[in-house]
């Protein structure tokens, strides 16, 4: 399938269960953290989805504000049969435009798959250089401290 078929578009409310278990798939695989209905209800007008030709949504990733000049993409997750496809590439450039929009100057995201990230034009940073992340949220993850997820950063040249 080629994105062409795939529409990105902001999430409604008709699109939390979809995101819910996108996320949730990836996170019984412990590959991303588990989202429960409430924190995505939250956090909807974050999210982003990706819809298919037959209406189905079958990508999500939110940006989230975390401080003046730092947005995180998160909760990035596309169907598995989809991956290579671009999906995840628009929903994080979609992220990073809003983010330019709205005047931050820093966007990052804690990945599994930094690869990803780096075609994206992030590069990898010390998770500690990212205070407001680790003492906003971090530490009340169950894998902290020892978090082995990989911090990648974008620069968005806005100064």
């Amino acid at each position: 399938m080629t994105t062409t078929q795939h529409q990105l578009r902001r999430a409604s409310v008709g699109d939390a269960q979809a995101i819910h278990d996108l996320v949730n798939a990836f996170a019984r695989r412990g590959e991303m953290l588990p989202r429960t209905m409430s924190e995505v209800y939250q956090n909807l007008r974050d999210f982003y989805v990706v819809h298919d030709e037959r209406g189905e949504a079958v990508a999500c990733g939110g940006l989230h504000i975390l401080w003046a000049d730092l947005g995180e993409i998160k909760s990035l997750a596309v169907r598995e049969d989809l991956h290579g496809s671009g999906l995840g590439g628009r929903i994080v450039e979609a992220c990073i435009e809003e983010a330019r929009a709205i005047g931050l100057t820093t966007a990052f995201a804690l990945t599994y798959r930094p690869g990803f990230f780096e075609r994206l034009g992030f590069v990898q940073a010390d998770v500690m250089t990212l205070p407001r992340k680790v003492w906003g949220e971090c530490y009340r993850c169950p894998k902290f401290p020892t978090c082995n997820e990989i911090a990648m950063v974008r620069d968005l040249g806005v100064r």
